[in-house]
């Protein structure tokens, strides 16, 4: 009678703790919301996780991982575990496609998934399933019992970049491992996730290429909405226009192949101090860039891209320290910075529009610039930046009165005293 009445309940806590159809649709439709909304990948992979454990769904690890489109990350994992007290994390992974990496994406479980057109891949150790994959013998030596690996595959329209398909994998410490109703319950609920964390990847893929194209400030306006024809502010802004010096003369004794890495190299050190001084770099125009500092407080703006030029300057000396011991060709960079109103927005055609500043002072910052080798400098500055540089910021001397080509009055143009 006891036995009879053990069974009994041990089928009631059975049909307790499994996830049901009601809780697979309350699931289904929480995901559904959450991805409607915006919900982040970590925010919405924790949660899921959550919830699927709190239904009866022993879940002991997963992750998710898509591919994105980025000059530098091939994609991103997210990660939850249940014995973390933070629960989840995201680790962004480097090209796959070379080395150690590659060696190890070849020998992935996920690697074989992908290439086999199959859906899912299951390895449930605790009834003696092997552990074939590397991956899968370290898990097991942790206490994995079982192991469930999903592709949701996108279709060509659906592909950007290298991001066509979303991977997960489940994993449980239960002594038996998913039951099938677990492994049901996953396959019907991590596609509806999968979409949910593609609309993010996406959203991220959308600021990414923006800003990385179109310069921070100008990317967050586009994606704002600020992307009509015609649609410009008038604001005031320290200009800066840098080129280097001797670049064509440079390019035409180099090998073909080293020009693209000679300009990487100098558009590191430029835009990465530009940036970090808090300025917005707006265009490259082959060995030139032009970038603009705003600030409620003009001097303020000055200040900023004369922390940009100190920066600059230290980051090239050690680049051309480099270069030299390497035998290759190295340069320093004019630059030239000015203070004025221009036009920002939207400028171009109805189906090519071009996000940037126009006007008066981007002529003139130009020009100023290209006087830096007649005049025998590396830096000149207008006479209106000196005027808005608060007094102590900075010691300027004047290099003379100079007419600057296309514009109808000479200028008083100043240096820096090292």
């Amino acid at each position: 009678m006891r036995a009879a009445t053990r069974m009994v309940l041990d089928v009631f806590k059975r049909d307790r703790d499994r996830m049901d159809e009601n809780r697979i649709a309350a699931t289904a439709a929480w995901v559904t919301k959450a991805g409607l909304s915006g919900a982040a990948e970590l925010d919405l992979l924790r949660e899921f996780c959550e919830r699927v454990s709190a239904a009866g769904l022993p879940l002991s690890r997963a992750t998710i991982i898509i591919d994105t489109l980025h000059p530098i990350h091939e994609g991103r994992a997210f990660r939850w575990r249940a014995d973390q007290p933070d629960g989840a994390a995201m680790i962004e992974f480097g090209r796959t496609d070379e080395g150690e990496a590659a060696e190890n994406w070849r020998r992935s479980p996920l690697h074989h998934l992908l290439h086999s057109g199959e859906a899912m891949l299951r390895r449930c150790f605790a009834r003696g399933d092997p552990a074939d994959f590397p991956a899968l013998e370290a898990m097991t030596r942790e206490g994995e019992t079982d192991y469930l690996a999903l592709i949701q595959r996108f279709a060509a329209e659906g592909v950007v970049g290298e991001m066509d398909c979303v991977y997960s994998f489940w994993t449980s410490q239960a002594p038996g491992g998913f039951r099938e109703a677990d492994v049901a319950a996953l396959e019907r609920l991590v596609p509806p996730l999968a979409l949910a964390v593609k609309c993010g990847a996406l959203a991220r893929i959308a600021e990414t290429l923006v800003e990385t194209y179109l310069g921070r400030d100008a990317g967050r306006r586009v994606l704002a909405g600020r992307i009509a024809r015609g649609v410009a502010d008038r604001i005031d802004a320290v200009l800066w226009f840098s080129d280097l010096r001797g670049f064509t003369r440079l390019t035409e004794a180099a090998d073909p192949g080293e020009i693209i890495p000679f300009l990487n190299d100098y558009a590191e050190a430029i835009i990465t101090s530009v940036s970090e001084a808090g300025g917005d770099v707006l265009k490259l125009i082959g060995d030139g860039t032009l970038a603009i500092f705003t600030a409620s407080d003009p001097s303020e703006a000055c200040a900023c891209a004369l922390r940009a030029e100190a920066s600059m300057r230290a980051r090239v000396r050690a680049l051309n320290e480099r270069r030299s011991a390497a035998g290759l060709p190295h340069t320093k960079p004019y630059l030239g910075l000015h203070i004025g109103e221009v036009l920002y927005g939207n400028i171009g055609s109805n189906d090519r529009l071009d996000f940037t500043v126009v006007g008066p002072a981007v002529n003139e910052v130009s020009r100023i610039a290209g006087l830096c080798r007649s005049a025998e400098q590396e830096v000149l500055v207008s006479s209106a930046f000196a005027a808005a540089l608060e007094p102590g910021r900075a010691r300027l001397a004047s290099v003379g009165r100079y007419a600057l080509r296309g514009v109808g009055r000479a200028q008083d143009l100043f240096t820096l005293e090292r």
